[in-house]
């Protein structure tokens, strides 16, 4: 291929770099000119383009990206049509992402102009989760570069999504009088969490004296029934040979590691009992927030027998962030921090399009009573959020009518038929100042509850502000969400028919999954969806 400003006359065949008008008729970038092109660029008299002109065996890049996409293996992945030389691959099962960086930085040395992007190895992926993209560079590529890269995905994996599996889990607790009842409990609550996206169900539950030979009979008891046995200790481990290492060898199994180079989650005893993997949860583990105890179940839901020099080789990455419950933080703290102000943004502006034949409002329609942007800004109000906005847009004047009484500060977006982007903009404008996380809220989901909201508000603040909490259901991402300060910057440059998910999949921080089983899911966007829901439409 040979790129640069090529005269019209040689330029039939060439793919434009920029686009180029000719009167009333623009010639996009991207766009292989015919003869035809060439003579209506010639009479408007455009003397010259900028092109790249193909050699013998050139592709040009949607065709390149699609035949190296075609390579690799499709188990478990959905890949997105080529456009502008790049095609997108999504994970279609919650699962742990493998990555080989040796054939990964292998592919992107065949060419300058081929280029393949993926997430970390080891990462937990949800269906629909973005795991890797191809990029072809320049308009077009050498065939032959293309085949190598091909040749090498066909023959040597790059990388691979491996599903979770649900596996029959069992839990043991240990017991000591300085460890209360309710927060045993709150951790069973949070290990329930953490199995979800597996399918996973934690079938018992025993507790017993911190005693290495009651945790060993406890093993003994439940190892026949269930696939994964996890432990949680009322003290730290503190030797190779403390209660819970000391319990998997007494219940004739044995001990793989003891201490893992991962902080938070230094803690962890991994072993097993005839086959079936015990994990020894360290104490971050009784925090929903990623440590050390996330990294080997994910691998063992997986399918994968993490060894030692697996285990011991995760230093590297292994530094995580502080979480505040630790008895014993890394740093000191100094003095009491303030409450964290979660400020909620209620979504109620679109022009409601799949309602269009009907004439008829989604967000007026009555649900036990009560319109359904009435019973969403009551839901919000009844919460713990510090404050809130509603933002409006399409038919502003009934939506407020519908909410008046209820004290609640609007704003009106005129620009809501733009899309979602300038409504989420309008409502951070409103209350960004003095805001520690933003909660978004969209108005037409009528079975979200204030405890669900308490609950995402809670883990909000557990994380110090720190992290992107997220309504799931099942394990697939839904609504409401909490977006921390940290992400501020990037929803105000959000432009178009899109929501936070671009902010959150590219911000970097800790997404924490709430699950709110399907309200999380269920909204009212058509008359069918209301019915189904049991609204009733009425104006």
């Amino acid at each position: 291929m040979k790129f640069g400003e090529l005269a019209l006359e040689q330029a039939a065949g060439a793919v434009l770099a920029h686009s180029v008008r000719a009167g009333d008729i623009k010639f996009p970038k991207g766009r292989r000119l015919t003869h035809g092109d060439v003579e209506v660029l010639m009479a408007a008299g455009v003397a010259s383009v900028i092109a790249a002109a193909l050699d013998a065996g050139d592709l040009m890049e949607d065709e390149a990206a699609s035949h190296i996409a075609a390579a690799i293996a499709p188990d478990h992945l959905k890949f997105s049509p080529a456009t502008t030389g790049r095609v997108n691959i999504f994970s279609t099962v919650n699962g742990l992402f493998r990555a080989s960086k040796d054939v990964v930085d292998r592919l992107n040395r065949i060419d300058p102009a081929i280029t393949l992007a993926c997430l970390n190895d080891c990462a937990d992926v949800k269906a629909g989760d973005m795991v890797a993209t191809i990029k072809i560079i320049p308009l077009a590529v050498a065939g032959k570069a293309v085949e190598q890269a091909m040749a090498l995905l066909a023959t040597e994996i790059a990388f691979e999504v491996k599903p979770y599996a649900a596996r029959r889990v069992a839990l043991i607790a240990t017991e000591l009088p300085s460890l209360k009842p309710s927060v045993m409990d709150k951790t069973r609550q949070i290990l329930e969490a953490r199995l979800v996206a597996s399918g996973s169900r934690l079938l018992v539950e025993k507790r017993v004296p911190h005693r290495a030979e009651a945790v060993a009979r406890a093993i003994s008891e439940v190892v026949g029934g269930h696939d994964m046995i996890i432990v949680f200790g009322a003290s730290a481990v503190a030797d190779a040979d403390d209660v819970i290492p000391a319990a998997i060898r007494q219940a004739g199994g044995v001990v793989e590691q003891v201490g893992l180079p991962v902080d938070p989650g230094n803690l962890l005893v991994l072993g097993a009992a005839y086959g079936v993997p015990v994990i020894g949860a360290p104490g971050c583990a009784r925090s929903p927030k990623e440590n050390g105890f996330d990294w080997v179940l994910s691998r063992i839901l997986a399918g994968e027998t993490p060894g030692h020099d697996e285990l011991t080789g995760l230093g590297v990455g292994g530094l995580l962030m502080e979480i505040p419950t630790r008895p014993l933080p890394r740093l000191g703290t100094g003095s009491e921090k303030r409450a964290l102000h979660v400020a909620a943004v209620v979504l109620a502006a679109g022009s409601a399009s799949r309602m269009a034949a009907s004439g008829k409002h989604k967000l007026l329609a009555v649900f036990d009573g009560v319109p359904l942007v009435r019973r969403s800004v009551e839901t919000v109000k009844q919460s713990r959020a510090d404050e809130m906005v509603l933002v409006t847009g399409y038919r502003s004047g009934d939506i407020e009518r519908v909410i008046a009484g209820l004290d609640c500060p609007t704003v009106h977006n005129p620009d809501f038929a733009s899309g979602m982007a300038s409504s989420l903009k309008a409502g951070l404008t409103a209350v960004r100042d003095g805001a520690d996380g933003l909660l978004v809220v969209l108005a037409d989901m009528p079975g979200v509850r204030p405890e669900h909201i308490d609950a995402m508000i809670d883990a909000f603040r557990a994380e110090e502000g720190k992290a992107i909490v997220r309504a799931v259901s099942g394990g697939k991402r839904g609504n409401p969400v909490i977006l921390p300060a940290a992400t501020f910057d990037a929803i105000s440059k959000l432009t178009g028919d899109i929501g936070a998910r671009p902010v959150i999949e590219r911000s970097g921080l800790a997404v924490i999954d709430i699950d709110i089983g399907e309200a999380a899911h269920i909204d009212a966007d058509t008359p069918e969806e209301i019915a189904a829901a049991g609204g009733i439409l009425t104006d």
